[in-house]
């Protein structure tokens, strides 16, 4: 039975017991690298970390086996009160996939220090480091109630510079950051609807798709009436 005493070890053989073939064909059609899947739905992974609950050094243990699977579970069980920088930069340095940046993102967010992950991460040229910082500006925009406008709108500046990346896993979460900072709040609309304005109009091609995308959203009325 697998619970909160189980280790990485007796968890990954129950993980490898649940493999579906059927699962991991359906996951590669949504641009999930399944090399080392094996597929296990969120909902599945996330139900098993309710059940063996956090526990920092087997969550590490687990994402060091390199399963997808594993790794969300890694993911949903740390805790990230206890992860230091240098935790994070190794964790970092294996992103590979966007559904694990994503994710990873969500669990960055709540550290104490995640404003500057995302400054460090943008600065950095590996595709997924990079977007796991706007992946992370987007979802703090929805999770991190308390965080004042100010912080997101402080972030444009920061979108606008890398919106020009045109790597397809970036050039998306830029994108999603944008859109999701002029969803918050009508202050942050109006801030992120004239840097949409502006991309829009840029002769960069990546730029331009990140900005008319964004400014396709943030005109819609319905959008705008729904706003706070």
């Amino acid at each position: 039975m697998i619970g909160p005493s189980s280790t990485a070890t007796e968890i990954v053989a129950h993980l490898r017991s649940m493999r579906s073939e059927e699962t991991i064909a359906g996951m590669a059609r949504f641009g999930i690298v399944t090399q080392d899947a094996l597929g296990i739905g969120n909902p599945a992974i996330q139900k098993l970390a309710k059940t063996v609950g956090k526990n920092q050094q087997r969550a590490f243990d687990l994402w060091a086996t390199g399963l997808r699977e594993a790794r969300m579970l890694a993911i949903w069980t740390f805790d990230p009160a206890l992860l230091s920088p240098d935790d994070v930069s190794r964790l970092a340095a294996d992103f590979n996939s966007w559904e694990i940046v994503d994710a990873a993102a969500d669990l960055l967010t709540e550290t104490p220090y995640w404003h500057d992950l995302i400054e460090g991460f943008a600065k950095d040229e590996r595709e997924f480091v990079r977007r796991a910082a706007f992946a992370m500006i987007a979802g703090a925009t929805v999770h991190n109630k308390e965080e004042p406008d100010a912080t997101f709108i402080a972030w444009l500046p920061l979108i606008e510079r890398y919106a020009t990346d045109p790597r397809n896993f970036v050039k998306k979460s830029v994108n999603w950051a944008l859109r999701n900072i002029g969803k918050r709040s009508r202050s942050c609309h109006a801030e992120a609807l004239l840097l949409a304005s502006i991309l829009a109009a840029t002769s960069d091609a990546a730029a331009r798709w990140v900005g008319k995308d964004a400014l396709r959203e943030l005109s819609d009325p319905k959008r705008i009436a729904k706003l706070k």
